[in-house]
């Protein structure tokens, strides 16, 4: 359930900054219809640390709703405070989810125990699976292999979502976290990398954008098909790139804008892209066959 092409997917708002429920609607439709193997709703790419606890939870119920078990839904409860980190849990915690994806504690840069201690009163919260997401770029804090094996004794963290790009920590987390330990990538353009060196799956920004290509590419590299995937990966670098040519979520709501899957909406301190940004992101689209080239 928590393995395979998952979407970190965005949250889509009207021009008055509320979440726009239909547009959500149509996204989760989108995905069951492209195969994609998961959803994680409210995290990063969704712009959780813009939202109120009380949208956070609503999109979080709706999605559930929308989805209607057609699809795995993965909830974004991370928090730089424990206190609302385990709020947002139980809050959550009846929902029909698949799991939680809990980010390291930004900003704060805890200990070692201060760490275990966070993830702890989390799972404490509610017995469904939960995934770490290390994520140094926007925390300031890099969890170590060594680390998550000692988080890994913990009964219901189940898996990581390892977003450094450094494969080769597929194989020191496999070595000491176990075969059962779920390793997901979050660096798009060394996914394909990450599932061949023994990872399962990833969670994708670009997913949002190529569903069904990113999906066709993971269940190559999980054949260990390290041709196929390669090839199918290769036809992707180039939207991998642009979408990280600002800070996520801002390229990746741009594209979908231009594919007009929803308005290029943002909660501040998130803006639209700048005009090279734009153009640089529409014409990568365009290259890649996924607007027309006369839009």
């Amino acid at each position: 359930m928590l393995t395979g092409s998952i979407v970190a997917l965005v949250t889509p708002f009207t021009e008055q900054g509320n979440v726009d429920y239909a547009a959500l609607e149509d996204l989760i439709n989108w995905h069951v219809e492209q195969g994609s193997d998961g959803l994680v709703i409210m995290g990063t790419t969704g712009e959780s640390a813009t939202m109120s606890h009380d949208e956070h939870v609503l999109v979080v119920s709706a999605a559930c709703e929308l989805a209607d078990g057609r699809i795995n839904i993965i909830a974004g409860n991370g928090s730089n405070a424990t206190s609302e980190a385990v709020h947002l849990t139980e809050r959550m915690a009846h929902l029909p989810l698949a799991g939680f994806l809990n980010v390291n504690p930004y900003y704060n840069k805890p200990s070692q125990r201060g760490l275990i201690e966070h993830y702890r009163a989390c799972c404490a919260a509610s017995d469904l699976p939960q995934l770490l997401y290390n994520v140094p770029g926007r925390t300031g804090a890099d969890v170590l292999p060594e680390q998550v094996a000692e988080l890994a004794e913990i009964q219901n963290i189940v898996g990581i979502k390892e977003a450094t790009g450094d494969v080769a920590r597929v194989e020191q987390l496999r070595k000491l976290c176990g075969s059962n330990f779920i390793l997901l990538s979050g660096d798009d353009p060394t996914g394909c990398d990450f599932i061949l060196q023994g990872g399962d799956g990833v969670i994708s920004v670009t997913a949002n954008v190529v569903p069904q290509q990113m999906k066709a590419m993971v269940d190559a590299a999980l054949r260990g098909n390290a041709d196929e995937a390669h090839r199918l990966d290769e036809k992707m670098q180039a939207v991998h790139a642009a979408m990280f040519v600002q800070a996520n979520p801002i390229p990746v709501k741009w594209a979908l804008a231009c594919m007009e899957k929803l308005a290029p909406n943002y909660r501040l301190p998130m803006t639209e892209p700048e005009l090279p940004q734009q153009q640089h992101i529409e014409q990568t689209l365009k290259q890649a066959g996924i607007i027309s080239a006369e839009s």
